[in-house]
């Protein structure tokens, strides 16, 4: 479904992507893993297309759009989430989430139904009235969710959409996001939350310093030595091997 070929990303003379390929299968659920400042969120700001890539493509069903503007990315049904959520604060959830709706349905009644019925499908439909700004961390994390939802995507990447929540509320939102997979919608998601990714990811890619250095199931990325150093540091492997390191509980 969506192919990265050779992405690289350069600002001035730092080379924040190196070089990374990766491919989405249609009807997965993907992650995308690496310490902080590996270049996570670069890649998917050249996949959305707010960033042009210094070299490589990007590839939807094999039609390039490398060069092609958010807006048109967002026709073909690629959605995303942001870091920081930033819903309309004086709006309320559902005007909000109707805000994604309009990509699709120009009458207003039919934004609003459609912004409902994806209220219902993130948790939210209790607080459809309510100010977005009068929401919690994690009620945010689901407008977020919701608005590019609501644009009727075929593809959805998340960036960090567990981040900022307590393990109940981590616990709460994997079966949102296994539910939108199960619907049809392809996941391509970051996260730092292994517990969410061991549990909703078939295929992780894992970057460092702006190259890929692992892809796999999330049992086989977890193990490589490559992935323990990016995140551990230099010799974290073999010290691993030899029993000096021992795992957090």
């Amino acid at each position: 479904m969506l192919v990265a070929e050779g992405l690289t990303k350069k600002f001035s003379g730092l080379v924040a992507v190196d070089e990374v390929s990766l491919a989405v299968a249609e009807g997965s659920l993907t992650g995308l893993i690496g310490p902080n400042g590996a270049g996570k969120t670069t890649v998917f700001a050249m996949l959305a297309g707010f960033l042009h890539p210094t070299g490589g493509r990007v590839l939807l069903d094999g039609a390039d759009l490398t060069d092609e503007p958010p807006y048109r990315r967002a026709r073909r049904g690629i959605a995303r989430t942001f870091q920081i959520t930033q819903p309309f604060a004086g709006l309320s959830v559902h005007e909000n989430i109707a805000v994604g709706a309009y990509l699709r349905h120009a009458r207003r009644a039919d934004a609003m139904d459609r912004a409902a019925a994806v209220a219902e499908r993130v948790g939210l439909s209790h607080e459809l009235d309510k100010p977005a700004a009068a929401l919690t961390v994690a009620g945010r994390k689901r407008l977020e969710v919701a608005r590019a939802l609501a644009t009727e995507p075929r593809l959805l990447l998340l960036d960090e959409v567990l981040a900022g929540l307590n393990p109940s509320e981590v616990r709460d939102m994997i079966p949102v996001l296994r539910a939108i997979r199960d619907d049809g919608v392809t996941i391509f998601m970051i996260e730092h939350i292994m517990q969410a990714v061991m549990n909703l990811c078939e295929t992780v890619y894992v970057i460092a310093q702006g190259r890929l250095v692992a892809a796999g199931t999330p049992q086989h990325v977890c193990a490589e030595p490559q992935v323990i150093e990016a995140y551990l540091g230099h010799g974290a492997a073999a010290r691993i091997a030899a029993g000096g390191v021992h795992a957090r509980g």
